[in-house]
């Protein structure tokens, strides 16, 4: 099966096609699955950094939470999209780029959490229990070949990926512009229902993820390549998280 294409724009052609018959020192699949292990402990040791940071201000002076995590929000959404165009364009650099991506995606996410948590309490690790189950079952069918990943499949996830970003980008643009942008953000059944397939396509990128990882290792890339590996599985997990955090926050927003 010529895999060509995948919608996780970490796993490109031009890293998985090259011949690394000759490495000493190559890539598995259980040294990356335990280098994503690593990296979502540095992701929850950096959330919790910041969720005390916004709790501590909550409970000495609630109006200047948002401010107390704001600039960590800042630093956690700059610094991990920089991390992501180093580790793209350089995967020999990412057993240490990808670590300090997590760091930094750490900082973002536990603020946002943190201020989804006061306004929802409990959402958090019902988001983070999801998340996991998500993964799991991903993971599930892929290994026991209940998911196969065909040229189709993976065209078909690449195409729904490339829309969600494409809808993503005009109502960001739109916003600017006064474009009424509640039937994505509201709490309406067309946006929960639309958060629903955007959790659905975010699963079935793992599963692409989960792909491109074995063939990796089965044509024997190098070691610094399980770093890159699990960085990309990263992406998709913490984009998985964040979208049924924002499904979470509609439906309990209606009650």
């Amino acid at each position: 099966m010529n895999l060509t294409k995948t919608s996780n724009p970490v796993f490109k052609e031009r890293v998985f096609s090259r011949d690394y018959s000759n490495s000493s020192d190559v890539m598995t699949v259980n040294g990356t699955m335990n280098k994503t292990a690593l990296m979502l402990l540095l992701v929850v040791a950096a959330a919790v950094f910041t969720w005390n940071k916004f709790f501590d201000a909550v409970s000495t002076n609630p109006e200047t939470a948002m401010s107390a995590v704001t600039p960590w929000l800042l630093v956690g959404g700059i610094g991990g999209f920089i991390m992501v165009l180093v580790t793209v364009f350089r995967p020999q650099s990412s057993g240490i780029s990808a670590p300090v991506y997590a760091v930094f995606e750490g900082l973002l996410l536990g603020g946002i959490s943190a201020i989804l948590e006061v306004q929802y309490s409990g959402i958090v690790m019902r988001a983070v229990a999801l998340t996991l189950a998500v993964f799991a079952a991903m993971l599930f069918l892929y290994r026991s070949g209940m998911i196969k990943v065909t040229q189709k499949f993976m065209m078909g996830v690449f195409a729904a990926t490339a829309g969600i970003a494409l809808v993503y980008l005009v109502s960001f643009i739109g916003g600017f512009f006064g474009m009424n942008t509640s039937f994505l953000y509201g709490s309406g059944n067309f946006s929960i229902g639309f958060s629903l397939v955007v959790v659905g396509i975010a699963a079935l990128n793992l599963v692409l993820d989960f792909a491109f990882i074995e063939r990796a290792s089965e044509s024997g890339a190098p070691k610094y390549m399980e770093w890159y590996g699990a960085f990309g599985l990263m992406v998709t997990l913490i984009w998985l998280y964040l979208e049924i955090l924002r499904l979470l926050a509609k439906v309990a927003s209606r009650d």
